[in-house]
């Protein structure tokens, strides 16, 4: 059962990070929404879409051909409204998600960052810790995982990842809340954008197609999401 004054205070985390983002992002602090949108599929429609024309819709082909699968790790640049560094793959593993965030990092790599994401297990992973703790110059051993320390569960490995006073932290959302992600407003936008109705002949040509579309989303279509969430009921 959800404990309802945890998850008012966890909402406020997360909202928090939208309300102040313009404000920290003019300091040079970045706040970015991250998650993974698995099992993307590369179809070939099979036979050609006939165009729209004088008194017809564009028909497409209902059967396809299947040639696989990837998975887009999108990073949503709260301030500006556009997508940074992201990771096209066929996996999403621990090493994945730490391999991701360090190309983030890189980025800016002396900034601060503000990293709002769920509770998959991969955002609270050892590697995850090692990394963030190799960025912030933690010399201290942060111990073994499932023994001690830091790494000793994920609840003690997320209490580090989301510590305030470290210039990268995380914000998780509450769980069975992702939809308090941004980002997931921006995978909306791709699904009807490109994948509800793409042909794809393999899956170079999806990682092309996503990446040309993210390009192309930067340049004309950017711009921040008008957040008023809060947690709070409407006033009557």
């Amino acid at each position: 059962m959800v404990d309802p004054v945890a998850f008012a205070a966890n909402v406020d985390a997360v909202t928090e990070c939208y309300t102040e983002a313009l404000r920290r992002w003019e300091k040079g602090i970045h706040t970015v929404c991250t998650d993974e949108k698995t099992g993307i599929q590369a179809r070939e429609r099979a036979a050609p879409t006939q165009p729209m024309c004088a008194g017809q819709v564009e028909r497409q082909e209902y059967d396809y051909i299947r040639h696989g699968t990837l998975g887009l790790i999108a990073n949503w640049a709260v301030a500006t409204g556009t997508i940074i560094a992201p990771t096209v793959h066929p996996t999403r593993t621990e090493a994945d998600f730490a391999a991701h965030i360090t190309r983030l990092l890189d980025t800016d790599a002396d900034a601060d960052w503000i990293i709002i994401c769920d509770n998959l297990n991969t955002h609270q992973s050892e590697s995850l810790v090692r990394l963030v703790a190799t960025r912030l110059d933690i010399a201290d051993d942060v111990g073994v995982k499932g023994e001690r320390g830091i790494l000793h569960s994920m609840a003690t490995r997320a209490t580090f990842l989301t510590d305030p006073t470290h210039r990268i932290r995380f914000v998780y959302t509450p769980k069975h809340a992702s939809w308090l992600n941004q980002i997931e407003l921006w995978f909306g936008i791709l699904v009807r954008r490109v994948l509800k109705r793409g042909c794809f002949t393999s899956c170079d040509d999806l990682r092309q197609k996503l990446l040309a579309f993210i390009d192309y989303f930067n340049r004309v279509l950017s711009r921040p999401f008008r957040w008023t969430y809060t947690g709070r009921p409407l006033a009557a």
